[in-house]
């Protein structure tokens, strides 16, 4: 695995970053109506990246998923840059994108449904679902449900007020400190197992990651913990830039704690596992999986190859 630096998650459009900080959280529309709009199926539109359909890949799919005739895909949103509304309410960032882009190479529809994170897993229990593309850390804990197709690799950022007025500069400056998280991150578990004495670290985990950036906006935290391409997205646009610090450990340049992430299935589902592995693979080596990160300005992030189950030895 080569080094991957972290970069700033930048370029997002004015349109976009209001829409992500004005009630994007109650919209409800999915991609199945959003996208298809016109009856058709949904797929990769104006200037997203696209690609063509492989049928030796489309054979892959288990029968049920091709007599469906559509794949399922659970999808957090907001959750900037891999999920949020442009203004047309249309789905986009990484995981949409890259969802659409993996239903054109299969030949396949896709619906993208919006889920609250902490419901995912057991959306596709239910069978509502049967993928989770929301970027979901893979760990080892997860992989004793999911198998995960892993899509990214990075760890997570601090963000401090503008100016750091807690003067954070270390994560073990967090001890002692009020630290707000989305709720079933992994995110939480990192921040409650550090070994901080008799001055633990007050986590506080709130139903959406915008909510644990208001928390911070609002002086109810005095840190907030993410992912690191949505940690750098939420400083670069949020007021202009003006709002939040990342804290920048020059011994931690790719993030604290770096982790894969990726596409989640049931570990049952064995047959449409290695279906979405071998479509990333194609898409990596045709370059288009590059393109929707750099698209999306995560490119540091990327992975060389597509495997599966990473997380227990990252």
């Amino acid at each position: 695995m080569i080094t991957r630096r972290l970069i700033p998650a930048i370029g997002a459009t004015a349109a976009v970053a209001a829409l992500v900080l004005t009630g994007c959280s109650g919209l409800t529309a999915s991609a199945g109506a959003a996208g298809g709009a016109g009856g058709g199926p949904d797929l990769p539109k104006g200037d997203e990246i696209s690609t063509t359909a492989d049928p030796e890949l489309t054979a892959l799919l288990p029968e049920a998923i091709a007599e469906k005739g559509r794949l399922d895909i659970a999808v957090d949103i907001p959750f900037p840059p891999m999920a949020m509304y442009d203004e047309t309410n249309r789905e986009i960032g990484f995981d949409p994108e890259l969802a659409r882009l993996i239903g054109q190479k299969l030949d396949i529809d896709v619906s993208i449904n919006k889920q609250a994170f902490d419901s995912v897993i057991p959306s596709l229990q239910a069978g509502k679902n049967d993928l989770i593309m929301s970027g979901m850390n893979d760990t080892p804990e997860r992989q004793e449900t999911l198998n995960f197709v892993d899509y990214t690799y990075g760890g997570f950022a601090i963000l401090v007020a503008a100016g750091n007025p807690g003067g954070i500069v270390t994560q073990s400056d967090l001890c002692g400190t009020t630290v707000s998280v989305q709720k079933a991150t992994v995110q939480g578990d990192l921040l409650r197992a550090m070994d901080c004495g008799s001055d633990p670290v007050r986590v506080t985990e709130l139903p959406s990651d915008l909510d644990a950036q208001t928390a911070l906006r609002a002086g109810k935290s005095d840190a907030y913990v993410a992912d690191a391409v949505v940690a750098e997205y939420a400083a670069a646009t949020t007021g202009d830039g003006s709002v939040f610090d990342v804290v920048r450990d020059p011994e931690n340049p790719a993030g604290f704690s770096p982790v894969y992430s990726g596409i989640g299935i049931l570990k049952a589902d064995a047959e449409l596992t290695e279906a979405i592995r071998a479509t990333l693979q194609a898409l990596i080596d045709e370059g288009t999986y590059q393109q929707v990160l750099e698209r999306n300005n995560i490119g540091a992030y990327a992975v060389e190859s597509a495997e599966v189950n990473q997380g227990a030895a990252s």
